[in-house]
């Protein structure tokens, strides 16, 4: 099976599975500690049920919405995630920028891009573009890539504020990740059971953070750089001069309480995005799908609410929207396709996710997702 022949997220998976040497597959495909909520928050979804309306005209299907202030075509767009080139080493970021650009939905680009962020808004020149930052030590360095993107064109800023300390992802040490990927006695059975993917390796320049080219991190892989490099320092008085450093749309990323969604707005932020981080931070966090309503209720209409977390299918989406999230951001399933068939891997996720959210809006009776709310979901006790 080729990824265009791919029928739902799972598929795309597998294939990504057969592709990727073990510990990179593992990479994308684990979580921390004992990866419940890696587990939970997908299988989470199961016990909110629908109602639908019946006898409505659903001749004509509307899924735009908007992200970070900007239209999109879907209610969903592709979530920022780090050195996207080690899942797919010729292109990585480049693919995925223009398999978002073909489905106009925005794309949010990682601080620890293996592409330039400059690169990568010149693949999707057309679409939103939203960057991705932490907070490190450097507030020069921090200042001076905001600039970059800016002069790039990214119109949003979201700060992640959930990875402050890498969690602890225990299949990572057990296969022996790195980034980049290291071939020794641990490793060398797992990449050559995978000719292709190290075949596409060698052909390809060394993987790391292409934005921070001259900055030293000591040889350290994407955890340690965020365990010795980012700021533990960090408040909301760092959110605030953020948000006031970018000037435009603005979001607090990793939150998940509805007084941290106050802070957020009061920190000058006119998004707040829920999100455990995929479940590789704090395991047995509250999946996201419960923590959305009392989020929306925290802050008003003209806040923007994003929701990610363990979204494999177009009624995940509906139902975080449901809840009151304005859009859902895409992590794992974008990573899957990508992995799978590169730029054909990433549009065939996107399409797939797309067809079953047109599909189910039509027969739940809704023909606007603007108009999708809570009365049409029951929890199950």
């Amino acid at each position: 099976m080729r990824a265009a022949e791919a029928i739902n997220i799972e598929d795309l998976r597998t294939l990504a599975r057969r592709r990727l040497p073990r510990m990179v597959f593992d990479y994308i495909d684990g979580g921390a500690e004992d990866e419940q909520t890696l587990r939970r928050s997908v299988d989470r979804f199961c016990d909110y049920e629908w109602v639908w309306n019946s006898l409505v005209d659903v001749s004509a299907i509307r899924t735009q919405t908007q992200v970070f202030g900007q239209p999109s075509a879907q209610p969903f767009f592709v979530s920022p995630t780090a050195a996207s080139r080690l899942f797919h080493p010729m292109q990585g970021e480049l693919a995925t920028a223009r398999a978002a650009q073909a489905a106009c939905v925005p794309y949010s680009v990682s601080t620890l891009a293996s592409h330039t962020i400059e690169d990568i808004a010149k693949a999707a020149p057309t679409i939103p573009k939203i960057i991705q930052v932490y907070v490190w030590k450097d507030r020069g360095l921090v200042r001076d890539f905001l600039a970059r993107a800016k002069a790039a064109g990214y119109t949003g800023c979201v700060l992640t504020v959930d990875a402050t300390v890498a969690g602890h992802r225990e299949r990572d040490p057990r296969n022996g990740f790195s980034i980049p990927p290291s071939v020794n006695f641990k490793t060398a059975t797992q990449v050559l059971a995978r000719p292709g993917y190290l075949f596409d390796l060698a052909r390809s320049s060394k993987i790391g953070p292409a934005n921070f080219q001259g900055v030293d991190t000591g040889g350290r892989d994407v955890m340690g750089v965020i365990n010795e490099l980012f700021d533990r320092t960090m408040t909301w008085k760092d959110a605030e001069w953020m948000a006031q450093e970018w000037g435009g749309p603005f979001a607090v990323k990793g939150i998940s309480t509805a007084e941290d969604a106050r802070k957020a707005v009061d920190s000058g932020a006119s998004v707040v995005w829920l999100s455990n981080h995929g479940g590789r931070q704090i395991d047995t966090s509250v999946p996201v799908v419960d923590l959305v309503p009392e989020v929306r209720a925290a802050v008003t209409d003209r806040i923007e609410v994003i929701a990610d977390g363990g979204v494999r299918r177009g009624s995940h989406v509906l139902k975080l929207i449901a809840q009151g999230a304005t859009s859902v951001a895409l992590g794992r399933a974008c990573l899957f396709g990508l992995a799978a068939g590169g730029e054909s891997g990433v549009t065939r996720a996107l399409e797939i996710l797309a067809a079953d959210v047109a599909r189910l809006l039509a027969l739940l009776g809704v023909p606007d997702v603007k108009d999708l709310d809570g009365r049409l979901l029951r929890l199950r006790l």
